[in-house]
């Protein structure tokens, strides 16, 4: 187990005795993941004693660091950590340090492997643009203005685990092959968790499919139709990836809810997170069907600023606020923690990510916005 940064954030909350004791099982990961854990830590530690809620904090190996320490990207010790806590918060995986490993041994393996094992079909990647974030994003702010959309992306199938795959020589050259599968099973559960939060949101739900060439994706297209029978109360649209793709920076708030599958998914959130300014402002969630959820920011490692604080920590103190509202059902303390985040976006306080010059603004560090964060708990 890594030498822990955690310890005096579990004992300022787990001592206090309460109804119920959530476990949180940390993992910072690699590159700027450590940078910003441990602000959110204490955005996590503070909402929590805020709202009366019980956590014990343990912490893991994944990923690179993982590798340099135990030889192994998820080593056996942070499965089980894993899959006995109530909630995972992932720093990020991977790095340049690393890339020239064989692809079985690489870091994303172990981030893989995880959602894999702990069974973490439905990823959550909500693109919200903060009102006082509308001229950071890459297009007009009349096209993002109050954007809240919600791309739920499958994450244990599809082309990422299709087998067979590997590069081979074929008639004296080498050919690379990947397989693209999805089971009808695999589609209604993905398809379930979109109705479902589309109901709770505007009851618009829009498949993304390639179902004009790919016969994986003209079954996906019939599972959902199907299963719209289901859900009358949820308009159901269908769209082909590559017009999503252009709909987002045309027309992006056409959208409530995106259901598709692992690699569409993979691409689509990575484009809305320039519609809401910035990769360092987009959380996520990874849910099973009962069980854990793990909870990452969407920017990754980012290797090019790592160890200079000058990272946004915000992506991964409102991943935080999603495990309060997703595993821990805590919505009093996730309204709290993006109550903050709003209130400091507000006062112009801005990451280099997010900065875009204008005088009212004022530059900060990594460790200076969550500080900010936490001020305003004060004023929630």
């Amino acid at each position: 187990m890594a030498v822990s940064f955690l310890g005096k954030y579990e004992i300022s909350i787990s001592q206090r005795i309460y109804m119920k004791l959530f476990t949180i099982y940390v993992l910072p990961g690699d590159g700027i993941g450590s940078e910003v854990m441990a602000p959110a830590l204490r955005v996590m530690t503070a909402a929590a004693n805020h709202c009366s809620v019980n956590l014990k904090v343990e912490e893991g190996l994944v990923g690179g660091t993982a590798i340099d320490q135990t030889g192994s990207p998820l080593p056996a010790e942070t499965l089980a950590g894993a899959n006995n806590a109530d909630a995972v918060l992932l720093g990020g995986v991977g790095g340049p340090k690393w890339d020239g490993l064989p692809t079985a041994e690489r870091p994303e393996k172990g981030l893989l492997g995880l959602r894999q094992a702990l069974g973490l079909f439905a990823n959550l990647r909500p693109a919200l643009l903060f009102g006082p974030l509308a001229a950071a994003s890459s297009l007009k702010s009349e096209l993002v203005a109050d954007l809240d959309i919600l791309i739920i992306r499958e994450l244990t199938g599809g082309i990422y685990f299709g087998e067979p795959r590997g590069i081979e020589t074929r008639d004296n050259e080498r050919v690379g092959f990947n397989t693209l599968v999805y089971s009808e099973h695999e589609i209604e559960r993905i398809a379930r968790a979109g109705f479902d939060l589309a109901q709770k949101r505007n009851g618009r739900l829009c498949s993304v499919d390639k179902a004009n060439v790919l016969e994986v994706s003209q079954l996906w297209r019939e599972v959902v139709t199907a299963m719209s029978a289901d859900f009358p109360d949820v308009e159901l649209s269908h769209m082909y990836v590559d017009n999503a793709a252009m709909q987002l920076v045309r027309a992006p708030k056409q959208f409530d809810v995106i259901v598709t599958g692992n690699m569409f998914g993979d691409i689509l959130s990575d484009v809305a997170a320039m519609l809401t300014g910035s990769l360092g402002m987009l959380p996520s969630a990874s849910l099973a069907s009962s069980g854990v959820g793990l909870y990452e920011p969407v920017h990754g490692t980012a290797p090019d600023i790592a160890g200079q604080g000058v990272a946004n920590p915000l992506a991964m103190i409102l991943s935080v606020a999603m495990m309060f509202r997703y595993s821990l059902d805590q919505a009093d303390a996730a309204d709290l923690i993006e109550g903050a985040v709003s209130r400091v976006l507000s006062q112009g306080v801005r990451t280099a990510d997010i900065h875009s010059g204008a005088v009212e603004e004022k530059l900060v560090s990594t460790e200076e916005m969550a500080a900010a964060v936490l001020a305003e708990f004060e004023h929630g």
